[in-house]
Order: structure tokens, then C-alpha cells, then sequence
């Protein structure tokens, strides 16, 4: 993974100097919180409903051991001894006191991370597939080219107060597993009809109060140039991005009302000025940063394979865990390993400073010291010996890291939503706890398949509930918590935005209704192997209205 270099170092040092003047002085009353809150969320602290929250930067969503454990301790000397990892392969800490965040920050900049542009008007973190330089089905790494747009991007004087935040995302295989089309700008990396690596751009994807799955404007813009057609897409918008209004700021809006034809001419035009000028990338610099993420020499464990048939023959809970969690790898004696945070009755993305402790521990003795944050929430461990998969499994489950769940029912994604959060207008984490207790049984869950449920607590959609098969939205109305339903939302290649089926349902209902949607899947699909998205897509939102309403007639 990339290392600090000298410059680095002194640049995020200077900057936790500076915010610690910034905080002295509010805490004496010289700053005023109007005019710290700039100041504040330059550093990634916001202001919730109960307390400040820091949001730590995690690049592409990899972390080494060493900096597992300092997330550990944050938490635990600072906090209240967890985090809470987001859809954005970040961290929240949800408990800090203000007086102690720039020394937070300290701790964190001496294992090379920090909180900046983790808010405001700027490019927001980089996120790339969890599996990256791992999964079998990758044509290359995206974290190198996820790398030299975080290097290019951090602080940029041009793109540092743009209209609306602006989020970018990376993938290199044809699975999609960093949900592309739903960010401001895509870039799905690929190889062209001569074999040189390139990109297929996708720009003005989004969710939030207007969701919308992004245009591809190119299908292939050869790798050196990626940080010229980069800045001309940002260059138009923010010449022509909306800043009048908020809610119609983000680039989606822009393509939308310029229709992407015209936008894609705009850009193309901008670029001619740019792609053979001082941003076009030399081969040896992208080499260099390729070097950084030079995957583990991985010696051949062939004994592996009949070492874990033998396992899983004798432990039925560990086969389980494997087939569920365990993801195919690109040396074909080792594998992936999903660690799910979603517990039955937990609450997804939490992990507690002694959680965090045993996977850092686990990484360093059998994961080569390296570990993955997923968009989804959980945890990965990109590399790991076939023959290793059975101690990894052994050393999760005293810390109720071990749910067979990856994928399924009871994987649920869920913002912080009323509980901390002051723009929620409803909760999101009862829901999901609920949830996970009524689907709690395993082979329920088996039964029922994929299965992704994804919850907001409000429209910004943090949640991400635009893009769940079944997508709960948390609402207000007359004062009271109320929550809609989409269905038929997919963050993967095949992108699509989830319908309301609906009316809303109550906080005590909203669970029922759930389970009715899954029950009414399970009578209607053709065979086990037609999934709830693929039978929502096959019969439409009609038969599942009809058994939702019907059964809440029957209820009142």
C-alpha cells in the first residue's frame, strides 16, 4: 500500500498544527461556531445531534495492522470504545470530545493517515473495489490510479470549493464491486483491443434527494490520461455547476439538464487544451506508484485444498462461514475473507476497539499485514492461504466476528441515521437490529439467498437505500417516524435506482412488511437460483405491492 513520503509528512503534521491553534481558540470563545465550522469540517469534524464526529480518511478502504490497532486505541482513549465504518470505506468516531481532536489527529498522522477531505465542497475520499489486486476476476489493480487521484486531488486549489462534494470511484474488474454508476464521476478500468489499460469514464451518478445512475461519456481513455480528462469533467462543472442551489449542485443534476451528449462534448473540448500537457501521466510515474501495491509474495500452499475439504467436512459452522464469506482469489491456493460486521442484532459497521485489536492481529499472523474496508460496511482480508482459512475463522469467533451472512439477508447496511445523526429525520439502526433478530435463523437466510437490504435515515441517503434490492428510507411525517420502500435498486454492474412501492409504514410495522416482501419473493420465483433482483426485475413491483398491502389490510 502507498507509504508517506517526506512531503507527506510534513503536509499533514502542518495541517493538525494549524487546527489545533483553530480549536484553542474556539474553546476560548476568540472563534465563534460560525466561523469555525469551515475550519472544523476542513478536518473531517462535524457537529451531530449529541456530540462532534470525526470522520478519518481511509484511501481506497486499505489499512495495515499498524493502523488498525491505532484506529483500536482511538477508540478506546478517545471514544467510547468503537467506530463506525461507512459507506464511503471511511471510519466515524462518534464521541470525541473537541478539545481532544487535534490530538486525534496527531495519533494519526504518525501511522499516515488523517481526516482531511472527508468533507466540504471538495473531492471526497477515493473508493475502489474491496477486492482489489486479490479477486480473480480483476483485470488490474484500480488502487494505483485510485492513488494518483487522491495525490492529485488532495487540496487542489481549483477543486477545493466546487459547487457540491464530489465523489470518485474505481474498479478493474467486470463485477462491480465499488458501485461506480452511482458516484459523480466512474471509472472502470479495462484493457483495450491492444492490450493497454484504460478506462470506460461514467460521469453523474448519484443518489440523494435526485438519484441517478451515471452516463458512460468514453469507452476507453488510455491511462495516461487520466488525471487530464479528470480535470476537464471537473473543469465543466465548476464553470457550470448550479450554486444557487444546493440541492441541484452535483454534477448528476448538470449532466441531467445538459443531457450527456452535450456534457461529453464539453469535456472532450476542454481536454483537447490539456491531454498532451504537463498532466499527461509518464508510464514510469504510474510504474512507481504501481510499485506500492506489488501484491504479497504468495508462496504455493497446494495442501490447502484438501486441508480445507477436511475442515469443512468436520465443522459444519466453518463450512458455512466458507462458503458464505470466502471469496475466490487470483492464486488459486488462497482466497478473500469477507468479516462480516453485521452480527445478528448488532449494529452494522460498529466494531469495538478489542474487535479491531484481533483483526490487526489476525491480518499480522495470517494476512500479510493487510486489510480492506468494503463500501458495505465489513471487513476484508485480501489475501489469505487456503490452509489458514480454518485458524483465521477460529481467531474471528470468540470476537463475534464470524457471521455467515456475507451477501445475505442479515448483511444490512445502515447510516447512523436519528440516533446521531442532525440531518436524520428517523432511525435507522432499530431497524436493522430488528431485522437482523426476525432473520436471525441461518437457514432462513440460506433459503432466501441474496439479498440486500439498505436503510437511511434520511434522503441524503447515506444508506445507500436507492441501490438495495429492498431500500428502506426513513421519513417524517406529522411528526412521526415513517418509512418508505423501494425495491429493485442494484449497486453493481447492472445499476438501477429502486421504486416506492408504496405507501410508508411505521417503526413498529416496517419489519412485518419487510418479511412479507421476502415471503411474497419466495412464492413467486421460478427456482432457488432466481435471485429477489432478478425476480423483482422479472415480474415487477405488482405481485409484491399487492401481497404488501393486502397483508397490511389483513393487519388493521
Amino acid at each position: 500500500m502507498y507509504r508517506y513520503d517526506e512531503f507527506d509528512r510534513d503536509f499533514v503534521t502542518g495541517r493538525v498544527d494549524q487546527f489545533r491553534d483553530q480549536v484553542a481558540r474556539r474553546l476560548t470563545g476568540e472563534l465563534a461556531e460560525d466561523a469555525f465550522k469551515p475550519l472544523r469540517l476542513m478536518n473531517g469534524v462535524y457537529l451531530q445531534l449529541h456530540a462532534y464526529m470525526l470522520r478519518v480518511a481511509i484511501p481506497y478502504g486499505t489499512l495495515s495492522s499498524r493502523q488498525m490497532r491505532r484506529l483500536a486505541y482511538i477508540a478506546r482513549v478517545y471514544d467510547k470504545g468503537y467506530g463506525h465504518f461507512t459507506t464511503r470505506q471511511n471510519i466515524q468516531f462518534n464521541w470525541p470530545a473537541l478539545i481532544d481532536t487535534p490530538r486525534i489527529l496527531e495519533e494519526l498522522a504518525q501511522v499516515e493517515m488523517h481526516a482531511i477531505q472527508t468533507s466540504g465542497n471538495c473531492i471526497r475520499n477515493v473508493t475502489a473495489d474491496h477486492f482489489a489486486g486479490a479477486a480473480a476476476d480483476e483485470v488490474a489493480d484500480p488502487r494505483p490510479y485510485a492513488e494518483i487521484l487522491r495525490q492529485w486531488s488532495s487540496l487542489h486549489p481549483e477543486f477545493s470549493f466546487l459547487p457540491r462534494k464530489f465523489k470518485i470511484a474505481v474498479t478493474g474488474a467486470e463485477r462491480d464491486r465499488a458501485a461506480i454508476q452511482v458516484h459523480d464521476i466512474g471509472l472502470h478500468l479495462k484493457r483495450g483491443q491492444d492490450g493497454s489499460l484504460g478506462f470506460a469514464v461514467h460521469v453523474g451518478g448519484g443518489q440523494g434527494r435526485t438519484p441517478m445512475v451515471a452516463k458512460k461519456i468514453r469507452d476507453f481513455l488510455p491511462e495516461q490520461h487520466l488525471l487530464s480528462y479528470v480535470t476537464a469533467i471537473m473543469r465543466v462543472y465548476n464553470l457550470h455547476g448550479r450554486r444557487d442551489n444546493k440541492y441541484k449542485a452535483r454534477i448528476k443534476i448538470l449532466v441531467h439538464e445538459t443531457g450527456a451528449d452535450e456534457l461529453a462534448r464539453q469535456v472532450e473540448a476542454e481536454w483537447e487544451a490539456l491531454r498532451d500537457g504537463e498532466l499527461r501521466l509518464p508510464a514510469s510515474d504510474i510504474e512507481a506508484i504501481r510499485t506500492y501495491f506489488a501484491p504479497p509474495a504468495l508462496p504455493d500452499r497446494a495442501e490447502g485444498w484438501a486441508v480445507l475439504a477436511v475442515q469443512k467436512r468436520d465443522d459444519p459452522a466453518f463450512a458455512a462461514w466458507v462458503n458464505r464469506n470466502v471469496t475466490p482469489h487470483r492464486h488459486p491456493d488462497y482466497a478473500c475473507v469477507t468479516i462480516s460486521l453485521k452480527p445478528i442484532g448488532g449494529i452494522p459497521g460498529d466494531a469495538t476497539d478489542d474487535q479491531m485489536e484481533a483483526v490487526a492481529d489476525i491480518a499480522e499472523r495470517l494476512a500479510f499485514d493487510e486489510i480492506r474496508v468494503t463500501h458495505e460496511q465489513n471487513l476484508v482480508l485480501p489475501h489469505v492461504a487456503l490452509a489458514d482459512l480454518k485458524a483465521v475463522y477460529d481467531a474471528l469467533v470468540p470476537h463475534d466476528l464470524a457471521t455467515a451472512n456475507a451477501g445475505l439477508v442479515t448483511d444490512i447496511i445502515a447510516c447512523p441515521g436519528l440516533d446521531y445523526c442532525a440531518l436524520a429525520n428517523a432511525r435507522s439502526i432499530p431497524v436493522a437490529q430488528q431485522l437482523s433478530q426476525r432473520f436471525a435463523d441461518a437457514a432462513r437466510q440460506e433459503e432466501i439467498g441474496e439479498l440486500k437490504i439498505k436503510i437511511s435515515g434520511c434522503i441524503n441517503a447515506c444508506g445507500h437505500h436507492h441501490v438495495g434490492h429492498i431500500g428502506i428510507l426513513g421519513v417524517e411525517k406529522k411528526g412521526e417516524e415513517l418509512y418508505q420502500i423501494t425495491l429493485g435498486g442494484s449497486g453493481d454492474e447492472t445499476t438501477s435506482i429502486g421504486e416506492i412501492i408504496g405507501p410508508g409504514f411505521g417503526p413498529d410495522t416496517i419489519v412485518d412488511a419487510v418479511e412479507t416482501l421476502v415471503d411474497a419473493y419466495l412464492s413467486l420465483r421460478l427456482s432457488r437460483d432466481e435471485t429477489f433482483l432478478a425476480a423483482v426485475r422479472r415480474l415487477g413491483l405488482a405481485p409484491f405491492r399487492a401481497a404488501l398491502y393486502e397483508s397490511a389490510k389483513e393487519a388493521a
